[in-house]
């Protein structure tokens, strides 16, 4: 994932799926218009199941283009054959992390609101930051909450690309959009949303457009 033109979307997982109910859904998604890439969450699933639900979905998003990173665990996403993985201050070591899946995986790094944490990951060979939350997130309980003044200020200095995330919806993605964000992080905005994923995908893709005209 490279820093574009514009923002793009970076589609997250429900945090419990059942892939063959799920599939469909995440189909509809992709098909709805521009997603650079799908996050496979599953934090409280057992190996096997994240194993079976990645290796169910991967061809869903080959097949369209969209990058495949599972979250927190590269030696899950080596076995599903992923093309990356996204790693916490908690999780696996940047360095672990390029070890297991090879020089040609994406490995993205959760930095919160911190500039020294996002510059150390750059160093420590990152090809992407997150930072947040932005807003208040019902996906999870987000321990930081940040500005867009901390894309506006990473986006002009460095060329690594940033994500933003927690709490995005059309409404609210426009300031993230303006301050620099390469990638919106969105989830239960999409799987919630009342009219469908496909829906979502759409309404999302047309305020990213509005917000970076």
């Amino acid at each position: 994932m490279t820093r574009g033109v514009t923002a793009r979307i970076y589609l997250i997982s429900p945090p419990a799926i059942h892939p063959s109910d799920f599939a469909p859904l995440l189909t509809a998604a992709l098909d709805a218009g521009d997603v650079a890439a799908f996050q496979l969450r599953l934090k409280e699933a057992a190996d096997e199941d994240v194993i079976a639900a990645g290796k169910a979905l991967l061809p869903i998003c080959r097949a369209r283009d969209v990058a495949f990173i599972v979250n927190d665990r590269p030696d899950l996403a080596k076995a599903i054959g992923a093309d990356g993985v996204h790693v916490g201050q908690n999780d696996a070591p940047l360095d672990e992390a390029r070890r297991i899946m090879g020089d040609k995986a994406i490995i993205g790094a959760t930095c919160h609101n911190s500039r020294h944490l996002a510059i150390e990951a750059g160093e420590d060979g990152a090809d992407y930051v997150a930072f947040g939350a932005f807003y208040p997130t019902q996906t999870k309980d987000a321990p930081t909450s940040a500005e867009p003044d901390i894309l506006d200020w990473w986006s002009e200095i460095f060329t690594l690309p940033c994500l933003a995330i927690g709490g995005i919806t059309p409404e609210n993605c426009a300031p993230l959009v303006e301050a620099g964000a390469d990638f919106i992080a969105v989830s239960s905005f999409v799987w919630a949303h009342e009219k469908g994923p496909a829906a979502a995908i759409s309404e999302l893709n047309a305020a990213i457009t509005e917000a970076s005209a």
